[in-house]
């Protein structure tokens, strides 16, 4: 699986920086009507919000939501608001909503916005507020959109995709007006990982890594992106090492003749794909002690997908596939067979 993200941050570089004199000129015409104010005067009832880009006031919650966010309609959904629009991130979903988001549709079919945020369209859409965290939208888009209506950015300090699936959850609950249902989704999603760590005490400290083979490169994921949290969530310690090898990225490709880092506890494969023939091929990977002691979880397709998005319903999706299977691969007995390591070709 190509890391999630790497397609996006290309993306994010490639064209927004052409905000053109025009398309300003045609959005004071559009708006002039409707812009919002910017003054930060609070009245009684207002919701204040700071981020990385400003702060904003909403006079009252949120109904028309457009989410420019590569996940944030997951969270959006679980709040019981269907937005307006969703950002289409990847995979060939109905409304790039996946399974495990799709029921809270209730029959909504919001607009799906692909490649650079158009500002012209989201404007047509006549939102009262712009979710951007999770968007990689720049300083001057969201100046622009800022325009259209309230724009809510990811926390100073915090990078542009970090923003972690329990503080956006309650961000867009608070936003919304619906703070006593984002802190029960977040609590209940808590209390499944809580309880998983209570049924597996032995996972508690053990190293697990999260790792990808794609067009011919392995690579690893670092503990502060959403694979690697998920491992963290179960009581799992994700390696330094990865992110020493990341530096910056939330993800590193390996040295094809070197693999050692895998060489964890539980070794969980990542892959777009349900099946992974090169995968299955590469010759290292047999060298390694996860493999012949049948410690190796292979998550694809929907599973993985799930695992990227990292949200407050793709989490517990991801939890009901693999716990079962790090069970087997972690119970000391490399004869127990491993279901997705099996169905992969992956078992010793």
């Amino acid at each position: 699986m190509m890391p999630a993200g790497q397609g996006r941050n290309g993306r994010r570089t490639a064209a927004r920086a052409r905000l053109e004199l025009s398309r300003r000129t045609f959005l004071g015409a559009l708006l002039s009507s409707c812009a919002v104010p910017q003054a930060l005067a609070q009245a009684p009832g207002d919701l204040r919000f700071a981020h990385a880009f400003g702060e904003f006031v909403l006079p009252k919650p949120a109904t028309r939501v457009v989410s420019l966010g590569y996940t944030s309609h997951d969270a959006l959904l679980a709040l019981q608001t269907q937005p307006i629009a969703v950002r289409y991130w990847f995979g060939d979903q109905p409304h790039a909503v996946w399974p495990w988001a799709a029921p809270y549709l209730n029959g909504a079919a919001p607009q799906v916005l692909t490649g650079e945020v158009s500002a012209e369209v989201v404007a047509a859409l006549q939102p009262d507020l712009i979710v951007g965290i999770g968007s990689g939208i720049s300083e001057a888009e969201y100046a622009l959109l800022s325009q259209i209506a309230p724009v809510l950015m990811h926390d100073a300090g915090s990078p542009a995709y970090g923003t972690p699936w329990n503080e956006m959850t309650l961000t867009l609950g608070r936003a919304l007006g619906k703070d006593g249902l984002a802190g029960e989704l977040v609590a209940g999603v808590e209390k499944r990982f809580a309880d998983a760590r209570a049924r597996h005490p032995d996972w508690a400290g053990r190293s697990a890594v999260p790792a990808y083979h794609f067009g011919g490169e392995t690579g690893v994921f670092t503990a502060v992106d959403t694979r690697g949290r998920f491992l963290r969530e179960l009581g799992f310690v994700v390696p330094d090492e990865l992110q020493r090898l990341a530096g910056e990225n939330f993800y590193a490709g390996l040295s094809p003749e070197d693999l050692s880092v895998l060489d964890a506890d539980l070794l969980m494969w990542i892959s777009s794909f349900e099946e992974a023939p090169d995968l299955v091929n590469l010759p290292m990977r047999k060298m390694l002690r996860a493999h012949s002691a049948g410690r190796e979880v292979f998550a694809g397709g929907v599973v993985a997908a799930a695992m990227s998005f990292g949200s407050v319903l793709s989490l517990p999706f991801v939890l009901d596939r693999t716990e079962a299977d790090i069970a087997a691969a972690l119970d000391g007995d490399p004869a127990t067979e491993v279901a997705s390591a099996v169905k992969a070709g992956l078992a010793p």
